[in-house]
């Protein structure tokens, strides 16, 4: 993976001013490096520059960018940030066009299909990707992001500017361009954090290209295209081709996703879905007589103060060991301990410029630092719960019938600490339910569908639309903080597609959640895996964690100069912390419950202290 970012200028001639565009680019590639510390380069004409910083996956030695091929007296450069998966399909049409290929590096195909197919050639491609295409020619900038929105892309239009980004970090980078937020970026953060709405880059001005989307930016202006969306379909398989079908796609799917110049390995959670990964990825290695690496992870003091919850019903070791006696791979156990998580809680939130989901990011965040030191690039088992159904609020009826998000349903918990002056103004149950309703009114549904059917096809569009899109993000941003690229098999939008439209009676069968998907896999996974039931990322139980949040927000009160001091009553928030917190009534998803609150305001003022946010 790598970070990209650029600006198109059309009020001035840059190459007369070369050395300050030059530095502007090269402050973006040190903002990204994190993103690809292998290699960078800039490229910079009238009105264009682009800046490319580079992990190397694909052709370690040619496939350096950004990347220019002239054809005749015309000009295309890229920066491109992801990984295609259907090169070898793309390719011999390539040739037979008369293309002739100098790397064997997907980013020359990606080019190569623009100029021979058109600005809609992305349709033909599988993969994670966000790229950034100049027609020097036609004096146009393409922005591309890929269908799910598994990588992401930043950008600010400021009439005949647009300066875009991997992360709005390098955005900020620019002297044109400064950090501010604005009451509806401070809604987001309050109401549906550590969630974004698609396209909110949260600061003032900052947008996000949509997943399914590309941009087109001209003199006169940016256009927006969508060239992918969900779509709503009869199914008319048998349950017996469903199953063929589903294993099919998710097979095929890990098995592209192995296409790597470097060693491949994969998370390992004892869960179902990073077990058929794993399971898939170690038979694809062994036959060609390599083992796969993986690695679990898992909270120290677990082993003591483990809680089980209707969340959380039990600890995932026993099922990481059952898979390592079926697969003979070579596996890493990873800890991480309370202090460690609590330092890393704001490094996470200069991996995503935002708050999020506190000690889930900053675990995650510590441990893709420590797979990096063996691999670069892992595959995981994210995004199979939100496709398949595997979330209570898919089965559980009090869940599923809440009038609003069912992964932040209760606002109540987030308004807490506010001040009531405060609370009044942010009006966050309204904006929430707003967002709640206009999202969920898209969801395409077929005619003559009951309001059962309705309902359960709404909860599957907003899951891949808001809670798969956190997810995403949280594995982007702390993976490639980590200079790790995480690839994610489930949510290859083939597998989408079909899934979406498969009936719910064949997704959860005699109260199993994923019935469709076990039934899918039981071929590679043991029996006990094949029957477990669902349990989420881990997370701490250590009471020294909750002691080490509570004097810091306590210090955050003491001090000051402490920007989010407005925000907060101080006597609702001390009295707050007093008080034993309740791990089982989670406020966002299935891990943020009470020490996740005290975390998330925490991340919120190191953030507004980091931008110089003041309220």
């Amino acid at each position: 993976m790598c970070g990209i970012a650029g600006f198109v200028d059309f009020t001035s001639d840059l190459t007369n001013k070369e050395p300050y565009c030059k530095k502007i680019l090269e402050t973006m590639h040190e903002s990204l490096a994190h993103r690809g510390s292998d290699s960078f380069g800039t490229y910079l004409k009238k009105h264009t520059g682009l800046s490319h910083a580079r992990l190397s996956i694909r052709d370690i030695a040619n496939g350096s960018q950004p990347m220019v091929r002239r054809l005749g007296n015309r000009e295309y450069a890229i920066v491109y940030n992801g990984e295609i998966y259907n090169t070898d399909e793309l390719i011999p049409d390539l040739k037979k066009a008369g293309f002739i290929f100098h790397t064997t590096s997907d980013t020359e195909v990606i080019l190569y299909c623009y100029i021979h197919y058109g600005a809609d050639f992305v349709t033909k491609l599988n993969g994670i990707y966000a790229f950034a295409i100049w027609d020097e020619t036609k004096q146009e900038l393409y922005l591309y992001r890929d269908r799910v929105g598994i990588k992401p892309l930043f950008y600010t239009d400021q009439g005949k500017r647009l300066i875009f980004g991997s992360e709005p970090k390098a955005l900020f980078c620019h002297p044109e361009v400064t950090p501010e937020l604005t009451l509806e970026g401070l809604q987001e953060i309050l109401a549906i954090g550590p969630a974004r709405t698609m396209g909110n880059g949260i600061f003032k001005g900052i947008k996000e290209v949509l997943p399914g989307h590309y941009l087109r930016y001209t003199r006169q202006g940016y256009y927006d295209y969508v060239y992918w969306d969900l779509t709503s379909q009869e199914h008319t398989d048998s349950y017996k081709d469903t199953v063929e079908k589903v294993s099919f796609l998710v097979k095929d799917s890990i098995k592209r996703q192995m296409v790597s110049d470097v060693p491949v390995c994969t998370f390992l959670s004892g869960g179902i879905d990073s077990s058929i990964v794993t399971a898939c990825a170690s038979n694809y290695l062994q036959e060609k007589g390599e083992t796969l690496n993986t690695f679990s992870f898992d909270f120290a003091g677990n082993d003591k103060y483990f809680v089980s919850n209707s969340f959380q019903p039990e600890q995932d070791r026993p099922y990481v060991n059952i898979m390592l006696k079926h697969y003979p791979t070579s596996h890493t156990y990873l800890e991480c301990d309370e202090q460690q998580l609590f330092d890393s809680l704001f490094p996470a939130v200069d991996a995503k410029d935002l708050p999020g989901m506190t000690d889930v990011d900053a675990s995650l965040l510590f441990f893709c630092r420590k797979v990096k030191e063996h691999n670069k690039v892992t595959l995981t088992g994210e995004c199979a719960d939100e496709i398949f159904g595997g979330y209570p609020w898919f089965y559980r009826e009090d869940l599923l019938n809440k009038d609003g998000f069912p992964w932040s349903w209760d606002i109540d918990a987030r308004s807490t600490f506010l001040t009531p002056e405060w609370k009044k103004h942010l009006k966050l149950s309204e904006y929430s339910y707003d967002h709640y309703k206009t999202s969920l009114a898209q969801a395409p549904v077929l005619p003559g569908e009951t309001d059962e059917e309705k309902k359960r096809r709404g909860i599957a569009y907003l899951n891949i639309k808001w809670f798969m899109q956190t997810l995403l993000d949280r594995m982007d941003r702390t993976s490639m903080y980590s200079g790790l690229e995480a690839r994610v098999p489930f949510a290859d939008h083939r597998i989408i597609e079909y899934v979406f439209n498969v009936p719910w009676h064949m997704k959860y069968q005699n109260g199993v959640e994923k019935t469709l998907l076990r039934d899918a896999t039981k071929d590679l996974l043991p029996p006990e895996l094949l029957t477990r039931k669902k349990s989420p990322y881990p997370k701490t139980y250590h009471p020294g964690y909750e002691k080490l949040l509570v004097e810091d927000l306590t210090r955050i009160l003491d001090d000051p100069s402490s920007p989010i001091l407005p925000l907060l009553d101080r006597e609702k928030t001390l009295q707050y912390m007093k008080s034993p917190k309740e791990y089982g009534r989670p406020w966002f998803g299935q891990l943020m419950a009470g020490p996740q609150l005290l975390a998330y305001f925490i991340q919120l003022n190191y953030w507004m202290e980091k931008y110089h946010i003041i309220l």
